[in-house]
């Protein structure tokens, strides 16, 4: 049998390794270890914030192994997982279909979101376990015409306990991730290696040859007759970089900034976090207790319990790149005029929920949906393949994004990977 080796365990390689589990004997490498949810509980943290400990945000790793930080070099923090399950493992569990983009390319991937719906339970009916302040701010959005719209949710939602740790691993088992995925591939007969980072794709003669890998201090090689790249939209480009392989300077990363103000025992951090969403030009806006920001943020002095918090994703444009360890990732006029225009609509929600302007703080500006460094074309549609690669090396994760979503990406990329596995098991 053919072999095929999947580098990365997140929504993307985990779809390829199942799907092409059998049709080849897939290995799959992933650079962290077995994921395990976050088990302190805030209260300490509360306590570790006090000692002036905490102060750079990429201490995370020392508490929470599974959450890696990278820092642009104008001082964004990007956040990615780094254990089995990739980013699934710590994102809200968000199922929303954007695929809008591709479908301009003439990419229509009707059939491959059918498939999803029949697999991955998805749940909107939480409304009922909203605490009162945050069925209060959708009655706001819908005042100002915003439209807001329940989130839909992948997994059994309906025993969600509500303890507002879905981006610290969900405990309890009820939030879906790729982890599912890697089981039904790993039954199936496929190989999951983890701490196995990936150095770099070796090629020849429009042939990839193989992946080199690292295990410890050792590198260990492992021979390929097709390698699947599904590292992330940071970890892609870097292990194709490495490989001799150019990118596009076509970065997104979704920036997230959080507007928050002390609103009395209002729970939110044990609360869903994105419960609903309210569409607007540009961005989204949802409610959303922002941990990386409570420990580590020191506007975030408040008990985790009173603090009420409004998140803005941006859709920003496609202007960064990498080198080496080096993020280049600009905020261009564009995307400070839409982050200025979505704080004042945050401003306006709180307003009318009784808080003055002058009471409200800023989060810490992150990301964690990077991607759009090897953005598919309308030449690609039916092939899914850059001319760049070698013949027999695709990518199944966001860096094939046309454009930002400047929303959960999770689905979508999980339609493309059924797509790519699909045409590398047509062609082998």
């Amino acid at each position: 049998m053919n072999r095929a080796v999947v580098i990365g365990s997140g929504a993307g390689g985990a779809m390829c390794a199942r799907e092409l589990q059998g049709k080849y004997q897939v290995t799959v490498l992933e650079a962290g270890r077995e994921f395990r949810p976050f088990g302190l509980n805030l209260g300490l943290i509360t306590k570790l914030r006090k000692t002036g400990l905490l102060f750079d945000a990429r201490e995370i790793e020392w508490l929470f192994p599974a959450m890696r930080i990278q820092r642009t070099d104008a001082g964004m923090l990007v956040v990615s997982g780094r254990a089995t399950g990739g980013t699934t493992t710590l994102s809200t569990g968000n199922a929303l279909r954007f695929d809008g983009a591709l479908k301009e390319l003439g990419i229509d991937l009707d059939e491959e979101f059918a498939g999803l719906s029949r697999e991955i339970p998805v749940f909107s009916g939480h409304q009922k376990t909203w605490r009162p302040l945050t069925t209060r701010f959708f009655s706001i959005c819908r005042e100002m015409g915003l439209d807001p719209q329940p989130m839909p949710k992948m997994g059994d939602y309906a025993h969600c306990r509500g303890c507002g740790r879905c981006v610290l691993g969900c405990p309890s088992g009820v939030k879906w991730d790729s982890r599912r995925l890697l089981d039904q591939a790993r039954h199936k007969g496929a190989r999951l290696l983890t701490s196995h980072p990936a150095v770099r794709v070796v090629h020849d003669q429009g042939r990839a040859r193989g992946v080199l890998a690292r295990h410890g201090a050792h590198g260990k090689w492992f021979p390929a007759d097709l390698v699947v790249l599904a590292a992330g939209g940071l970890g892609t480009p870097r292990i194709l970089q490495d490989s001799g392989i150019g990118c596009d300077d076509s970065l997104f990363v979704d920036p997230v900034l959080c507007v928050a103000a002390e609103m009395k025992d209002c729970r939110q951090d044990r609360e869903l976090p994105m419960p609903f969403a309210a569409q607007m030009d540009g961005f989204i806006i949802s409610p959303y207790f922002d941990l990386l920001s409570f420990f580590f943020n020191r506007e975030w002095r408040h008990k985790a319990g009173s603090i009420y918090s409004l998140m803005i994703k941006l859709a920003d444009e496609s202007q960064g790149g990498i080198s080496g360890k080096r993020i280049r990732k600009p905020l261009t006029a564009r995307d400070r005029e839409r982050l200025e225009r979505a704080a004042a609509a945050c401003a306006e929600m709180f307003q009318r929920a009784g808080v003055d302007k002058g009471r409200l703080f800023f989060g810490t500006l992150n990301a964690g949906h990077p991607g759009g460094m090897l953005p598919l074309t309308a030449a690609q549609a039916r092939t899914f393949h850059d001319p760049r690669l070698p013949e027999n090396l695709f990518v199944a994760d966001a860096s094939l994004f046309p454009a930002s979503l400047g929303n959960p990406p999770i689905l979508t990329i999980l339609a493309i990977a059924k797509r790519v596995a699909r045409i590398c098991c047509q062609a082998g």
